[in-house]
């Protein structure tokens, strides 16, 4: 395959590919935060403050709802015309939707379509997102040395962290306002501010190039498929439902601690705002650096035992993390929240970006990467905020939510165990690693 471009050329790439996962989790990540904090009561107002914070979380599970729609859509595209144009594409979806959440009125000034118009910015959201980051984390994986996969595909995660952190800081600086600016427009200033994210983005996509493996192995050999996404289900049914599988505890869990736990914290524990903020956003910076040593990792001795670390952890803190949090202390808070994204998150993000790519052929590979990725987000994180706060709401305890979170785990478990080891497969090659006679389910020893 051929060698990442050095230089300046490598560095595009990976500025492409991380600027665009930073701008889409920075927009679900603020719509979570506001979700958690403002929203409720700003678009749900007749609603008890419980139900006011369902109905704003249920809108954030709107937006995972459409995703599979446009990993679908824009996946296929993306197959049959090549990654550029959709890196585009839906780095402008995510930056409008969000830009406009920015300016939308509250339901005290238009009542019931502030919820409408708030949803339709959701599903605008989601289409572009649907395809955002498996079209990053495909760009940094087919333009990668062979080797070294993994560690390059962690700048799409990496990104992703970045964009968190950048969401937390907003929304801590904006918490600094009086209740009532922050209320009044306080709360807009982040979403507004997405728009400086877009011109960057687009700046820098617009400057790159297909990459090799889709121009030698798709374009040049005739490869393009007219339904590369059902073509993946119909030839990869495993490596599809490996996908679903492997998404439950890391999107789930992904949402799960940051988004429901910090509501958790601050409405429930009764933490203030700023500390639990605070925690969350020294997880994010600790996070940064996880990453890309767990994608490392996975370059020497595989995608699943990292993988599988990572969800096994998540089962082996589902019940500590509330037992943390309930401290009230600053330091216990801070470090359940860096066990949940540095360590648990971390271990299943880093590898996954190769990981995924890997499972497909190139010429269904963005098709089949974000159409099952993008299912698996409907069935894991759009859900877990909204169930999380309705079981405590119902049982008025921690406990179904930790029996949730180990759920969650215990599904990707069973995912990574029945999954093929990906970390030596040719990308270029015709076949994907679930044909029968090539793929290896024992994990292989180091070379």
């Amino acid at each position: 395959m051929t060698e990442m471009a050095k230089g300046g050329s490598r560095l595009r790439v990976i500025q492409a590919a991380s600027v665009g996962s930073a701008l889409e989790w920075y927009d679900f990540f603020l719509y979570g935060t506001a979700a958690a904090l403002v929203f409720g009561e700003l678009f749900f107002p007749k609603s008890d403050p419980v139900v006011g914070t369902l109905l704003s979380f249920l809108t954030f599970g709107v937006g995972f709802v459409v995703r599979p729609l446009g990993g679908l859509l824009f996946g296929i595209l993306g197959d049959r015309y090549g990654r550029k144009p959709v890196l585009v594409a839906t780095l402008l979806m995510i930056g409008i939707g969000t830009t406009a959440i920015g300016f939308l009125p509250t339901y005290a000034q238009i009542g019931v379509w502030a919820p409408i118009l708030l949803v339709a910015m959701r599903v605008v959201q989601g289409l572009g997102a649907g395809a955002e980051y498996g079209g990053a984390v495909i760009y940094l994986v087919e333009n990668a040395p062979p080797k070294h996969r993994g560690f390059w595909g962690g700048f799409a995660p990496l990104g992703v962290s970045v964009g968190n952190l950048l969401a937390a800081a907003a929304f801590a600086l904006v918490t600094m306002l009086p209740r009532e600016d922050l209320m009044d427009w306080g709360w807009r200033l982040p979403f507004l501010a997405s728009f400086l994210l877009i011109v960057v983005g687009i700046f820098v996509r617009l400057r790159i190039t297909e990459t090799p493996v889709y121009t030698d192995a798709v374009v040049a050999r005739g490869k393009v498929e007219s339904n590369p996404a059902m073509e993946a289900l119909r030839r990869h049914p495993r490596n599809f439902f490996v996908v679903l599988g492997a998404r439950m505890a890391e999107n789930g869990l992904g949402y799960f601690f940051p988004v429901f736990g910090l509501s958790y914290v601050i409405n429930t524990v009764g933490v203030p705002k700023a500390d639990a903020l605070s925690a969350l956003m020294l997880a994010f910076g600790v996070e940064l650096f996880a990453i890309l040593g767990f994608a490392a990792l996975s370059d020497r001795i595989g995608r699943r035992p990292v993988y599988m670390f990572g969800a096994l952890a998540g089962c082996a803190l589902a019940f500590p993390f509330f037992w943390m949090v309930g401290t009230k202390q600053w330091i216990m808070i801070a470090l359940a929240f860096i066990l949940a994204r540095a360590v648990v998150t971390a271990a299943m993000f880093g590898p996954q970006a190769a990981y995924f790519a890997e499972l497909f052929p190139p010429q269904r590979r963005f098709a089949g990467f974000a159409f099952a990725r993008e299912l698996g987000s409907l069935l894991s994180g759009g859900p877990a905020p909204f169930v999380a706060t309705a079981l405590v709401a119902a049982y008025g305890s921690w406990w179904p939510v930790a029996c949730y979170a180990l759920f969650l785990s215990a599904c990707t478990v069973l995912a990574i165990w029945i999954g093929p080891e990906t970390y030596r497969e040719d990308i270029e090659a015709d076949t994907g690693a679930s044909t029968v006679d090539e793929v290896h389910t024992a994990i292989p020893a180091r070379a």
